[in-house]
């Protein structure tokens, strides 16, 4: 687990509202403050859908982003808000194999970015879960450094936090 200060704003909003850079992220949940506080499960309802289509556990970012940009827009920056992504079932398969690690891909819960705002500070933390317990750290250490140059790729502007 690390800890990022995300620390020029208006990019990383940008990053996270306008352009597709966490699309492929599953959506956990969310909590934006504005006027009101808004609650958003990233649990997708199944029955709502037809009983034959396949669907993942969650929704991906891409699916949400939209409704939580027209929540945040506008004249006033929201009092607070706080996302929970998690690297998409796939995704966590392709990094087990990149880094050669002996976990199970169905032994991980999820590899988690937790996104949030206070009103003045934007931080993002990782985390790991697995299903059972374990001491081995190794997936939480690639996950952290997974997380570190996604940023720098992205050209998100960060300081390491302690």
């Amino acid at each position: 687990m690390i800890a990022f200060s995300l620390t020029n704003i208006k990019d990383f909003m940008s990053h996270l509202l306008l352009n597709e850079t966490f699309d492929h992220f599953s959506f956990i949940e969310g909590e934006i403050t504005t006027f009101n506080t808004f609650h958003i499960d990233g649990f997708i309802k199944k029955e709502f859908f037809d009983s034959n289509s396949v669907l993942p556990e969650y929704s991906y970012w891409k699916n949400v982003r939209n409704f939580c940009f027209s929540l945040i827009k506008g004249k006033r920056t929201p009092l607070a808000f706080q996302f929970v992504f998690s690297l998409a079932p796939k995704n966590i398969e392709t990094l087990l194999l990149q880094n050669d690690l002996s976990v199970q891909a169905d032994a991980v819960q999820g590899l988690y970015l937790n996104i949030r705002y206070n009103g003045e500070t934007l931080t993002c933390i990782t985390g790991t879960s697995f299903k059972t317990f374990t001491m081995d750290k190794t997936l939480e250490h690639a996950w952290d450094e997974m997380t570190e140059n996604f940023f720098k790729k992205k050209g998100i502007d960060f300081e390491l936090l302690n």
